[in-house]
């Protein structure tokens, strides 16, 4: 009989997602003695993997609940078969990723600062903020008090089904998405560039979404230079890994107004309480929550169930991880 070893943290309900047929194992948070696992249902948490997989024995198969897998790699000997959780928050990914773009050019920010102190007559200083970030001689009656996603260039660096899945989700706002992944698709309904590409490509994108998975690739591939190619007041959107992004030149880009961000992930992670970051000016930032939907369990164990199922009629894995992803 086949051993599956979950999370005792889940859910009961969810757990009889998985096929009968199967002994399955429950992994206590924090484990003390050895438990006999051959396909295992790795927690979200990195924590709760490293405590856990020390005390594993027998593993085979190890089936990811996220889509990115950087932490689980480095635990994995080379002869276990990593598979990741593509498609399990896409959904969540993709509407905090149009969350946050429409919230920073609404200044939803500036509004909810005006609501706590009280102060509705504050709100001209919208127009403030926006000259600051796009300098114009322009007169503007009445004021400027929001900006508009319409007409907006969207760089989507990361052209997955999360991408994808952005896509769709900002179209209907009459914006112009452009496409970049590892390699060129150019003969496709919706062309992608190559990641080669992205220096010509920043200097026009008005909005850049970062969601390329945590890689040696991809480690500092926003510094300072990609930072002061963006246009000016340009919004990056980081809802990838925080390593993606040089944080020191981050919080420099954003000191000096010449771009804007949103991010869900940092760089350190938790957030220290005295990091500058903390107080940059232009900045939409939240705690890794992209993900983090009462959804999120429910389609990880569904796709665990279907891959045990394959696991047992000897039939092939999906998402299964070559490589660094």
């Amino acid at each position: 009989m086949l051993n599956v070893g979950l999370s005792e943290a889940v859910d009961p309900e969810l757990r009889g997602c998985l096929p009968k047929g199967i002994e399955l194992v429950l992994i206590p948070s924090h484990p003390e003695t050895p438990l006999d696992v051959e396909f295992w249902i790795a927690p979200p948490l990195s924590a709760a993997a490293e405590r856990a997989w020390p005390f594993l024995r027998g593993v085979r198969v190890v089936q990811s609940t996220l889509a990115g897998i950087d932490a689980l790699r480095k635990l994995l000997p080379s002869d276990v078969i990593l598979c990741d959780g593509r498609g399990v928050h896409t959904i969540s990914t993709a509407e905090w990723v149009a969350t946050a773009i429409l919230a920073s050019l609404k200044y939803l920010p500036f509004y909810d600062e005006l609501r706590r102190v009280h102060s509705w007559p504050r709100r001209r200083e919208a127009e403030e903020h926006f000259r600051a970030l796009h300098p114009t001689n322009k007169v503007f009656y009445p004021h400027v008090l929001i900006e508009e996603l319409h007409a907006q260039r969207v760089l989507i660096v990361g052209y997955g089904s999360i991408g994808e899945a952005i896509e769709e989700r900002l179209k209907p706002f009459g914006v112009e998405i452009v496409r970049v992944a590892r390699r060129a698709r150019p003969n496709v309904a919706a062309p992608v560039h190559a990641i080669t590409e992205l220096p010509a490509l920043l200097p026009s994108a008005d909005v850049v979404v970062l969601i390329v998975p945590s890689t040696s690739e991809t480690t500092g591939m926003i510094g300072a230079r990609q930072l002061g190619a963006m246009k000016q007041g340009a919004l990056l959107v980081n809802a990838a890994r925080g390593p993606v992004v040089d944080t020191d030149a981050l919080v420099a880009a954003l000191s000096s107004g010449r771009i804007r961000a949103a991010v869900d992930v940092t760089d350190p992670e938790p957030l220290p309480e005295d990091h500058p970051l903390w107080e940059a000016p232009n900045l939409f930032l939240t705690p890794h929550v992209a993900a983090s939907t009462p959804q999120f369990m429910v389609r990880a164990m569904q796709l665990a169930a279907a891959q045990v199922v394959r696991y047992l009629r000897g039939e092939p894995l999906e998402n299964v991880v070559t490589g660094e992803y």
